[in-house]
């Protein structure tokens, strides 16, 4: 699955077209590798997401072309967020 679909589906970013954009400015990174929005995810993906000043690190558990807002959540674990200086 693409990056920008996966955030979207995921709901850590709520618009495909804002995924895209956090990723073509280079601010995400899948396994220390610099991602782009057409990127594949795969599961057990290490997923790094720059927020401003907060790091979001989570784990790709699942991949579903569709979920309810409520399941979006099992699609990936959260491994670390911390606030960057």
């Amino acid at each position: 699955m693409r990056l920008d679909k996966y955030l979207k589906v995921s709901r850590l970013i709520k618009r495909r077209p804002l995924a895209k954009q956090v990723a073509d400015q280079g601010r995400i990174k899948i396994n220390d590798m610099q991602a782009k929005a057409s990127t594949n995810v795969e599961v057990n993906d290490i997923v790094e997401i720059t927020f401003g000043q907060t790091l979001l690190t989570i784990e790709v558990k699942e991949l579903k072309e569709h979920v309810k807002k409520d399941e979006a959540v099992d699609l990936y674990k959260i491994i670390q967020e911390e606030k960057i200086e």
